[in-house]
C-alpha cells in the first residue's frame, strides 16, 4: 500500500497527466529529453527481452523500447498516468507493452525481467527509500538497470537548483555505493548536467568505471 505521501503524488501527476508531455518548461525540457533518450540506448533491449519501466508516467520510455523489446512493462502510482500510457500505446498500435499500478518497492510484476529502466522517478523518495528501492529492484535480477533522474555530481545543495519542490536528489557517489552495496557494476555514468545524470548498472564481471572516492 502507498503511503500519504505517495497518495498525494499519485493525484497530483493523475491530475496534470493529460498535459504532462508539454509542461516541462523551456530550461528544462532539453535535459529531461536528453537524459530519456540515453535510457533509451543504454537499455538497448534483445528482441527476447523484458524490460520494466519503474515510474513509467506517459510511457515514453516503455514505448520507445518496444520497438524492441520482446515485451515491455510500465508501472507507475498514478492511474490518470497509465491511462495516458495506455491510450498512447493504443493510438500507436503497439502491442508488446503492458501499464499497470505498481512501485519502486513493489512493481506488482511477478514474471522475469531482463532490463529495468526509470527516468525522473526515483527523486521524489527520500535517501533511505531509494535504498529499499534500489534493492528491490536488484531482487528482480535484471542484467541491466539503467537510471536516469535528478541527481548531483557537485554539491547536494547547488546554489541554482535546477528543480524546486519535490525533488529530492542523490548525489552520483552515494546512488552508486548503493548499486554496489545490492551487486550491481556501474558501468557507465553519464552527466547531463551537474544535476541530472544517467548511470547504468550491470549483473556482470564488468570493470566498475566510477569511484565515489574521487567525489572526496
Amino acid at each position: 500500500m502507498m503511503h500519504e505521501k505517495q497518495e498525494q503524488l499519485a493525484n497530483h501527476f493523475s491530475q496534470i497527466a493529460h498535459h504532462y508531455d508539454d509542461k516541462h518548461d523551456s530550461e528544462a525540457k532539453p535535459i529531461y529529453n536528453a537524459c530519456a533518450s540515453l535510457v533509451i540506448d543504454y537499455a538497448d533491449p534483445r528482441p527476447d527481452d523484458v524490460t520494466l519501466d519503474l515510474g513509467t508516467g506517459t510511457g515514453l520510455i516503455a514505448l520507445a523500447l518496444a520497438e524492441d523489446a520482446g515485451h515491455v512493462v510500465g508501472r507507475d502510482i498514478s492511474n490518470g498516468m497509465i491511462e495516458q500510457a495506455r491510450s498512447k500505446a493504443a493510438d500507436s498500435g503497439i502491442e508488446n507493452v503492458e501499464f499497470g499500478c505498481g512501485e519502486f518497492r513493489d512493481p506488482q510484476y511477478n514474471g522475469e525481467v531482463d532490463i529495468v529502466v526509470s527516468n525522473f522517478a526515483l527523486h521524489h523518495l527520500p535517501d533511505e527509500e531509494k535504498r529499499e528501492a534500489i534493492e528491490a529492484i536488484a531482487d528482480l535480477g535484471p542484467r541491466r538497470f539503467v537510471l536516469g533522474d535528478a541527481m548531483f555530481f557537485g554539491s547536494p545543495d547547488p546554489e541554482e537548483p535546477l528543480f524546486g519542490h519535490g525533488v529530492d536528489g542523490a548525489t552520483v557517489g552515494m546512488l552508486v555505493d548503493i548499486l554496489t552495496d545490492v551487486g550491481f557494476v556501474v558501468t557507465a555514468v553519464e552527466r547531463v548536467h551537474d544535476q541530472v545524470g544517467v548511470l547504468v548498472a550491470e549483473q556482470s564481471g564488468e570493470e566498475p568505471v566510477y569511484d565515489p572516492q574521487e567525489d572526496q
